[in-house]
């Protein structure tokens, strides 16, 4: 039986970008959907769903960072976001709207692929899917409440919304309460070894965790800084 396929959806303004890494990612076995603007993108990726978008900033009729913002409200699809060197606000920007990871332009596309391979298998071990790790099942600290096959999150009975790399970020430190986990060692267990990430995307990842908590419990305060150190879940 032939492994189904993953639907990735490319959304970029200049064609150029999406007809050669369209080639590329078909060439590799991918089925790919194209967008030029963010208004067709999300119409598009909310009656089509896919299992991966890759988006661009700076677009017509809705911009990236609008469109990346609007999709979170609804999915906690897995996001690689675009932008170039000279916008590392934006960057930064986009990972606290909820991006999994970004590439800065001009990109290889040999390492692109390689960054969607590596969330895809990221997202598929946190739901147990075929082709995926088996699930380890559920993990349950205190008021937490982790279940990797509907890769779901409860804080005290309360749905908490998490991407996949966060999802795995909180994973990672809950698993050893009172252990303090380095930057580096939170970027293996959220991005896999071999895959390069600035400690900042990391700070910016935990900062929209604790939101995400704090929305719904003002006094969630289970993840601390070790400034200079790491990370750790506080144990209870």
């Amino acid at each position: 039986m032939e492994p189904t396929k993953h639907t990735i959806a490319l959304v970029d303004d200049d064609r150029n970008i999406l007809t050669s890494v369209q080639m590329t990612l078909e060439a590799e076995g991918f089925n790919v959907r194209t967008y030029t603007d963010g208004e067709s993108a999300l119409h598009g990726l909310m009656t089509r769903p896919v299992d991966l978008a890759v988006l661009d900033i700076k677009m017509p009729r809705m911009d990236g960072m609008e469109l990346l913002q609007r999709l979170r409200t609804r999915s906690h699809l897995p996001v690689i976001f675009l932008s170039s060197k000279d916008e590392e606000v934006d960057q930064l920007m986009g990972l606290r709207l909820g991006a999994d990871d970004y590439i800065t332009k001009p990109f290889s596309q040999r390492l692109l692929l390689e960054r969607i391979r590596a969330l895809l298998r990221r997202n598929e071990a946190t739901r147990g899917e075929p082709g995926g790790q088996a699930a380890a099942g559920s993990l349950v600290r205190g008021d937490l409440s982790l279940d990797e096959t509907r890769h779901q999150c409860l804080w005290r009975g309360k749905d908490i919304q998490l991407t996949v790399t966060e999802f795995l970020l909180v994973k990672a430190l809950a698993a050893r309460p009172g252990l303090v986990k380095s930057r580096d060692q939170l970027i293996d267990a959220a991005y896999g070894e071999n895959i390069y990430v600035d400690d900042r995307t990391i700070d910016s990842h935990i900062k929209r965790v604790r939101k995400k908590f704090r929305q719904v419990d003002d006094d969630f305060n289970q993840i601390e800084t070790l400034y200079g150190i790491g990370y750790r879940y506080k144990e209870e």
